[in-house]
């Protein structure tokens, strides 16, 4: 499944993924969505072919671009996931057009997406009605959901971005969302061989978002975005990345954290085997220097990455505070300990290849550096680390970078 530019222009896509896969723990048991009636619920109960494959062309869809088939899609989900056992839903060759579309459950069986063409957003506001942060693909409560094939969902980003003027006004009004992908409250998602992308200088685009969830793999994926290639959120557990090539955008960062109360621990991250491109940033962890909630971020690995020509190739911040938004100056709430950079090599854009920015209050622990060998490739200024309130033990490293 490919998340990329659609043409020269290079479009942004929209993609948002809520695989709400705690349904029943949760206590969700209404049944599925019934099929409406009308031109596509009626068609819906016939179009299925051999083994309950639903395609959407068959539903009236029109692969042009132009023409709306969110009704074919819709009608499609409604009988997939009323079917039992295994079903499919045939996004076929061709451009097809929608507005916001919530898949939801639980289903009775698994349903698959076979994405052979391309869906794209509509630039057309009234698409998206009734929700405060109107999305453009929402998957609640499903289990056993797959979203393979070499088709692209397209969000046709650029073509809403004049609409506000949220890269100039921080409390601007929010368009259809900014993630490409959002996996919220989730488990068991694995994401492969995809890939993800939007200009480098592209408002607020994360590649792929996360929070509330647990056991995420992320896995041989290219991300190109204008902001945090991959953002773990508060709460996230159990997350594996691996493979990843990442660039442009703002790296791979844990946070921010501690903005909002109630907020839950991070901890099991795992980051190995991955490019950072030109990024601003390679590794990251930052949280609110006024931050609300006592976070704890923990047993965090990053183990063979490669830096090339990278900003700022590894850094904890304490004292993030975007767009001056703070209200007050002090010691971060949030605790980051048992942290391990392994065999991190490459280029820096910059003299200050690490950056240990801790809390005085909370003091970063358990942090080890072993065989970090990443060079600034300027000829002006030397290879710097800055290790503030960071407690630990450096080892292989390149003795400019051993500040632990």
């Amino acid at each position: 499944m490919a998340l990329r530019n659609h043409d020269a222009a290079m479009v942004l896509f929209f993609f948002l993924l809520m695989v709400t896969t705690y349904a029943n723990a949760h206590g969700h048991s209404k049944k599925p969505e019934e099929i409406t009636e009308g031109v596509y619920g009626a068609a819906a109960a016939v179009a299925a072919g051999p083994g309950g494959t639903f395609d959407i062309t068959k539903l009236g869809a029109v692969g042009n671009g132009r023409a709306d088939s969110t009704g074919a899609v819709m009608a499609a989900w409604r009988s997939a996931c009323a079917g039992a056992g295994k079903q499919t839903i045939l996004i076929p060759k061709g451009d097809f057009m929608t507005g916001a579309m919530e898949l939801r459950g639980p289903c009775n069986g698994a349903v698959t997406i076979q994405l052979d063409g391309n869906l794209l957003g509509s630039n057309d506001l009234s698409k998206y009605p009734g929700k405060k942060m109107p999305n453009w693909v929402e998957v609640r409560h499903v289990d056993n959901f797959v979203i393979s094939g070499k088709g692209k969902l397209d969000g046709q980003g650029p073509g809403v971005w004049s609409k506000n003027s949220c890269a100039k006004n921080y409390n601007c009004k929010l368009l259809p969302n900014f993630f490409h992908m959002n996996i919220y409250r989730c488990k068991d998602i694995k994401i492969s061989g995809v890939t993800i992308s939007a200009p480098g200088d592209s408002p607020n685009t994360d590649g792929i978002h996360m929070g509330d969830s647990s056991k995420i793999t992320i896995a041989a994926t290219t991300i190109g975005t204008g902001d945090d290639c991959i953002s773990i959120g508060p709460g996230t557990d159990g997350v594996n990345i691996t493979g990843v090539t990442c660039g442009p955008g703002h790296g791979i960062s844990i946070g921010s954290l501690g903005r909002y109360k109630d907020e839950r621990d991070v901890r099991d991250v795992s980051v190995t085997r991955c490019v950072l491109r030109k990024t601003t940033n390679g590794l990251r962890i930052k949280s609110y220097e006024d931050s609300v909630s006592p976070v704890t971020v923990s047993k965090v690995s990053y183990d063979g990455v490669v830096m090339d020509h990278v900003d700022n190739p590894i850094i904890i911040d304490q004292k993030y505070c975007p767009n001056s938004i703070c209200t007050s100056k002090g010691d971060s709430k949030v605790s980051v300990r048992d942290v391990t950079f392994r065999n991190i090599t490459g280029s820096s854009n910059t003299p200050a290849v690490v950056q240990l920015l801790c809390s005085g209050k909370l003091p970063c622990s358990g942090v080890a550096m072993q065989d970090v060998r990443v060079l600034y490739g300027g000829s002006d200024k030397k290879t710097t680390a800055v290790c503030d309130h960071a407690l630990g033990k450096s080892t292989g490293c390149l003795k400019e970078l051993a500040c632990l």
